[in-house]
């Protein structure tokens, strides 16, 4: 396994297994082969809905002595619902106990956007709760509370831009360790990963494939597809590995955690098999001019009416 060091001197494994979409019933057995191969990085969010079969899987991996907790890197998100300084412990304990764990090595804020406590996903406009009304701020002192407790090792961000990073740091006691985005060729990053390595916080990667099983709703229509273009298919021919594998690799070599979504033990292990594969510069240069700026997750599905959000507003673009 690769590693990428924090500021504390921790590390956290590059390659970690996402479980966005990893249904219940599946999850759990794709969480103990995942570890059997060597995976160390847990991927969760309480959204997910699916943190009570992960949290089963993960008991008896370690009751069964194939790992220690130690050795796991576990991360999980708090919800929009949860974004009042006063509900954001209460929210992490949820993840908590869902996943049998007594604390996490890492606790994001999922989305720059609070919904009304009483509220999952929102339908409508009346659902959300703008951020004057409960600023970031006001969400990350919270976090920072957690990370005093011990009950997080670690706090960050996830879908934070550069302006909302930059404000953050401005008013934080404790900086945010990790920020969570979207990232592949067609969605470099470059900007946004400059200023996380100036500030010393690590990028990790989600999506790195698309996201091809997302639900309809989210896609749009002939929406490119990385695993069939060109320079990926060209690349993994010469280097005698899968399209995905050279997505997945790009993101590492470029310095960033990735965190690739399956419950397919042979896709997992070709997933894992990334950590050992070093793309040359050539390749590296080919596969960052594909770079679009195309958002597989646009947040669009936040521009309900009579919402405070846009996507533009949420990027800050």
């Amino acid at each position: 396994m690769k590693y990428l060091n924090l500021v504390n001197g921790d590390s956290l494994p590059m390659l970690g297994l996402g479980t966005w979409k990893s249904a219940p019933g599946v999850v759990g057995k794709a969480i103990r082969e995942a570890i059997t191969m060597g995976y160390r990085h847990i991927d969760c969010a309480y959204i997910y809905a699916n943190e009570v079969e992960i949290g089963l899987a993960l008991k008896e991996a370690i009751a069964a002595g194939d790992v220690k907790r130690e050795d796991l890197w576990i991360t999980s998100k708090l919800w929009n619902n949860a974004h009042q300084e006063s509900r954001v412990q209460a929210a992490l304990q949820t993840s908590l106990k869902r996943l049998q764990l007594d604390y996490l090595d890492l606790y994001l804020i999922h989305w720059p956007v609070a919904v009304r406590e009483d509220v999952e996903f929102p339908t409508s406009g009346d659902d959300f709760v703008s951020l004057e009304e409960i600023p970031l701020s006001e969400t990350w002192r919270g976090m920072e509370a957690i990370a005093k407790s011990g009950l997080s090792k670690h706090i960050g961000v996830s879908n934070f831009s550069v302006k909302k990073l930059d404000d953050l740091l401005n008013h934080c006691q404790v900086r945010p360790a990790v920020n969570q985005v979207e990232a592949h060729p067609l969605l470099k990053q470059q900007k946004l990963k400059d200023f996380c390595d100036k500030h010393n916080i690590i990028v990790t990667a989600y999506s790195p494939l698309g996201s091809l099983d997302r639900s309809k709703q989210m896609k749009i229509e002939n929406e490119p597809s990385m695993l069939e273009m060109k320079t990926v298919v060209d690349i993994a021919q010469k280097m005698n590995i899968t399209p995905a594998q050279v997505l997945i690799s790009w993101s590492m070599c470029r310095g960033m955690s990735v965190i690739p979504k399956s419950t397919n033990p042979e896709r997992m292990q070709l997933n894992l098999d990334c950590v050992n594969i070093d793309l040359d510069d050539d390749d590296m240069k080919e596969l960052d001019a594909l770079d679009k700026h195309f958002r597989y997750i646009n947040a669009k599905f936040f521009e309900l009416p009579g919402s405070p959000y846009t996507a533009k507003g949420i990027w800050d673009e």
